[in-house]
């Protein structure tokens, strides 16, 4: 059957929030590592990973060209694009070019060990080519809990990768996951992750909650049964830690994803006063209010 529809997608596609109005041309076909505790996006039989066929994704580019689709950002799945050759992506972004000249900015998903072999004269010609701008998921910046919830990374993979990507020109968005050390290394995790952004300086920075989808069996047996998940009063304290730790100059900060529980935003440094006060008057409500919270659930 004829499908009007010019590019076709192996559900489920993930994205960051902020692109929302991009248009996603899926490269590859779920997560080359995709060994992640915490994390169950990639899990399903039909997202094993891939790389989608060069010639199926070059022909999604021309039609969607033929549509004459007047896209501005592009948003390049699944998780982790950069895995893919520098021919590849030079081929592809080419074709973006050549055939969505309305697109002013590509952006992908990075693992930090996937710009292990790309120099940083290859990054500077993606990021001629459009690719200006790759989000890193960090989780945390310290070693203990990146080696529990098996992540791949190290604090100084993921440094290292983050400043070769500025020193070619590229803007780099970095998560952090609130909860992701449990109770006995959340401040741990707090103060070596906001190590890593202060060492790094990303552009954007952002958190997310840690929430098990398919149950926390495997998180915990990572950390070898010594993990109890924070409830709502105790992220705010960690995420309190991280941000008055921060020593940022122009880093754009969210956490307004669905699963954190205080929504903040602003600019680290300059709104940094701003957030500490809006996090002060949380764990001020919360401790008056136990019965609005629980361990890992907010009402």
């Amino acid at each position: 059957m004829f499908n009007p529809f010019p590019v076709q997608y192996i559900e489920p596609v993930f994205r960051p929030p902020s692109e929302g109005r991009s248009l996603i041309f899926q490269v590859t076909n779920g997560c080359s590592w995709n060994r992640c505790t915490y994390c169950s996006m990639y899990t399903a039989p039909q997202k094993k990973f891939r790389p989608r066929a060069e010639d199926e994704v070059l022909e999604e580019i021309r039609r969607c060209g033929e549509t004459g689709a007047q896209a501005r950002r592009v948003f390049l799945a699944d998780g982790d694009a950069m895995v893919l050759s520098m021919r590849r992506l030079r081929t592809i972004l080419q074709a973006i070019q050549m055939h969505l000249p309305s697109v002013s900015r590509v952006s992908a998903y990075c693992l930090p060990s996937n710009l292990k072999n790309k120099s940083v004269d290859d990054l500077r010609e993606l990021e001629a080519l459009g690719l200006k701008l790759i989000y890193v998921g960090a989780e945390s910046g310290d070693d203990t809990i990146l080696k529990y919830i098996d992540k791949g990374e190290t604090f100084d993979s993921t440094a290292s990768a983050l400043i070769k990507a500025h020193e070619a020109g590229m803007k780099t968005s970095v998560m952090i996951l609130n909860g992701i050390g449990g109770k006995k290394y959340s401040e741990q995790h707090a103060l070596a992750s906001a190590r890593l952004v202060n060492e790094t300086q990303p552009h954007y920075v952002a958190t997310l909650v840690l929430t098990f989808y398919e149950g926390p069996e495997k998180i915990i047996q990572g950390f070898q049964g010594d993990f109890s998940e924070l409830n709502t009063l105790e992220l705010c304290e960690e995420i309190q830690t991280f941000i008055g730790s921060t020593e940022l100059k122009h880093s754009i900060f969210r956490s307004d994803h669905a699963s954190n529980h205080l929504i903040l935003k602003g600019v680290l440094g300059k709104d940094k006063p701003k957030m500490l006060q809006q996090i002060d008057q949380a764990i001020e409500y919360f401790t008056q209010h136990p019965e609005f919270e629980r361990d890992g659930i907010a009402y």
